[in-house]
């Protein structure tokens, strides 16, 4: 979170695996009672509805609008962001993301969606949060990680960020980005955890694990389970994790001329699945990276718009 004047930028990556801010996550789910339950931990109180946040699953949906799920779960991502500085009332700017080639087509609906209560007010773990929801500035995913450093691609780069539910793929040349080779797959780290299921079922009879230990693998590339378990996951993992290098391929990537410039919570796949030269690929494994970059975005729009402020 950043300071501007009286304002507090708080930045939301609104993902379909997790909820980041720039300090903060927790998992995209929420559980909605109309009556308070005993575990209250994570219990977020809005008009007088209650959600259990981060529990439960979200699906995959191409658009975060359809209902109050992404809603409710921004209100819980700024509480969370605005406890890292013991703040529970202030005027906010929200800074949030899109798909690349999905934002034309929804950024001006997200911000409307976001921005549908100026003034809000709920209960997030005992606390009572009072904000003004000033504005809601969106950007695109993959570009906003590198924004704050786009003199630092010379030539021709690939940048591939990989979530839980897109990938988001777009070209830098001479720290330029080439507009015409952006892409959005509606394909991500969820695929992956799908086929290693598949492939521990086909090969085992049927076998099942529990869906952190999938995570586990992904994110580590171990587990402490069977052997032959272990061996087949891992298998399945470098089959998706080569079928990503073939896509990246298909959208012009040439591994021997051009920088492969990888983040998101799916970078974890290529760093502990792929072969592959560290000279020409860099991963940045810091989940909150594109948070950090919607927030960098907005602060410096709002910068440039007012003139510097202490």
């Amino acid at each position: 979170m950043r300071v501007y004047g009286d304002t507090l930028v708080v930045a939301v990556d609104a993902g379909y695996g997790n909820m980041k801010t720039a300090s903060c996550s927790f998992p995209t789910g929420l559980i909605a009672c109309d009556e308070k339950p005993y575990f209250t931990d994570n219990l977020l109180i809005y008009r007088g509805r209650c959600y259990i946040i981060g529990s439960g699953h979200k699906e995959f949906t191409d658009k975060k609008i359809i209902d109050e799920d992404y809603y409710v779960l921004t209100l819980a991502a700024i509480a969370r962001e605005m406890n890292t500085r013991k703040l529970s009332s202030g005027k906010i700017v929200v800074a949030a993301g899109l798909p690349l080639t999905w934002m034309v087509k929804q950024q001006s609906e997200y911000r409307e969606y976001l921005l549908r209560n100026r003034n809000v007010e709920f209960n997030f773990r005992g606390q009572d949060y009072h904000i003004e929801l000033a504005d809601a500035m969106i950007y695109p995913q993959g570009y906003a990680a590198i924004a704050d450093r786009l003199n630092d691609f010379r030539d021709v780069n690939v940048v591939a960020d990989i979530g839980n539910g897109t990938i988001n793929l777009l070209r830098v040349i001479d720290r330029r980005v080439d507009v015409r080779s952006m892409a959005t797959e509606a394909r991500g780290v969820k695929d992956c955890a799908i086929s290693m299921r598949i492939a521990l079922a086909n090969r085992h009879g049927g076998a099942k694990v529990d869906d952190s230990i999938i995570e586990r693998v992904i994110r580590s590339g171990t587990a402490r389970i069977d052997t032959e378990y272990l061996e087949t996951l891992k298998m399945a993992a470098q089959g998706y994790t080569n079928d990503l290098f073939r896509r990246f391929r298909e959208y012009g990537y040439d591994e021997k001329t051009m920088q492969l410039f990888v983040v998101g919570g799916g970078s974890c796949l290529i760093r502990n699945f792929a072969s592959y030269d560290p000279k020409l690929v860099s991963i940045n494994s810091d989940i909150h990276a594109n948070a950090k970059g919607y927030e960098w975005l907005a602060y410096e729009r709002l910068r440039m718009k007012g003139g510097d402020k202490p």
